[in-house]
């Protein structure tokens, strides 16, 4: 059964998947508002369960790569080129994928959840007139192509499309391993001026039903809406989006003390060191950042592994804190958060896990180190 989306629900899922983009996962602004435009326009947003998929149907992923390292360089570039926006170029990536596959693409499926890349996913599926399915392929938001579900299950990405703002049209028939693939979108990316938009991930049923994580759209819109309804009425925003995750709790306060980064071959890689207070005042976190926040450690001590979440809030209103803009002196409330099940198994782990990113440790989950 579809169920369409109204403007709070649109507003409460960027909230939400921003948390679960735990620092990354696109720019929630940009995505708000090209839903909001969709509205405004007209069209529905709506959402379908996997399990409703018809026998025949294909779904596939529509999303971003590249930096989410603030860049003017590339804004100048790709305003140079062609004169096509991120979202012209996500629709040309998914009509060229259609002409490929020789059928049309039934819905789309978020890559991951993050405020911009679920938008994304959701904006090309509302252009076109189908749904999103109430799920994705990861659970929250991962620096590398190789942070998707089909590789627990041995099925390609490929065939996919990419499409830079400045022009560039690659259609990728099959690649060699996933690293490759990795490699080609991202450099496509840095060369094209730091994004790139690519569809990809085809899916019947059977194999969605395998992939999917399921009502992670769901889950943002009640992690939004119980943010916004705290905030409104004087409870504590950061206690109600905790309740909303798995295992949710805050694990540290304080003020970001140092933050330094760098744009590393199309990733933000950075540390951020956080200044405890109130009961953490004589603690330090620091998190070390790939895009998004993948491990932090309280004291030298790790606090949580990849592949469980790490979120930056705002300490009075509960909202998510991308790495893009994360500084210094910013206030933060840190959450730490489970994973599905789907990732902890030793598949998983070896796309996911601390030494898939060389950090040299063996994977603990979030509520053991944290358990009471």
């Amino acid at each position: 059964m579809k169920s369409k989306l109204s403007r709070q629900d649109v507003e409460d899922l960027v909230d939400g998947a921003t948390v679960l983009g735990v620092g990354g996962g696109g720019n929630p602004e940009e995505g708000l508002r090209s839903l909001n435009s969709l509205l405004e326009a007209g069209k529905d947003l709506t959402l379908e369960s996997v399990d409703d998929l018809g026998e025949d149907d294909i779904i596939a992923s529509p999303y971003f790569v590249g930096s989410v390292a603030p860049n003017s360089k590339n804004k100048q570039k790709v305003q140079s080129s062609r004169g096509r926006t991120m979202n012209d170029s996500i629709a040309r990536a998914f009509t060229l994928l259609e002409n490929k596959l020789g059928k049309k693409i039934s819905a789309t499926i978020a890559s991951e959840i993050g405020g911009g890349n679920t938008a994304a996913s959701l904006a090309i599926a509302a252009n076109v007139g189908i749904p999103m399915i109430d799920g994705d392929l990861m659970g929250r938001a991962g620096p590398e192509l190789n942070q998707s579900t089909l590789h627990i299950f041995g099925f390609p990405m490929s065939p996919s499309a990419i499409v830079s703002d400045s022009g560039n049209e690659i259609i990728l028939n099959s690649y060699a391993g996933i690293d490759d693939y990795e490699s080609i979108a991202r450099h496509v990316s840095v060369v094209s001026g730091g994004h790139a938009a690519v569809v990809d991930s085809p899916l019947d049923k059977r194999k969605a039903e395998q992939c999917t994580v399921r009502n992670t759209i769901s889950k943002c819109i009640s992690i939004g809406k119980a943010r916004r309804l705290a905030a409104s009425s004087g409870h504590d925003p950061i206690r109600a989006v905790a309740q909303n995750l798995s295992n949710g709790r805050k694990i540290f306060e304080g003020t970001v003390s140092q933050y330094s980064w760098k744009d590393d071959a199309g990733f933000l890689k950075g540390e951020c060191y956080v200044q405890g207070s109130g009961q953490w005042s004589t603690s330090t976190l620091k998190s070390w950042i790939m895009n998004e926040h993948i491990m932090c450690w309280i004291d030298d001590k790790p606090a949580v592994m990849p592949p469980d979440l790490i979120a930056f809030l705002a300490p009075k209103t509960g909202k998510a804190i991308t790495n893009t803009y994360l500084a210094e002196g910013t206030e933060v409330s840190v959450l730490g958060s489970s994973i599905d099940n789907i990732w902890r198994q030793p598949k998983g782990l070896e796309f996911f896990g601390p030494r898939h990113f060389g950090l040299d440790y063996d994977y603990l989950p979030f509520e053991q180190l944290f358990a009471t």
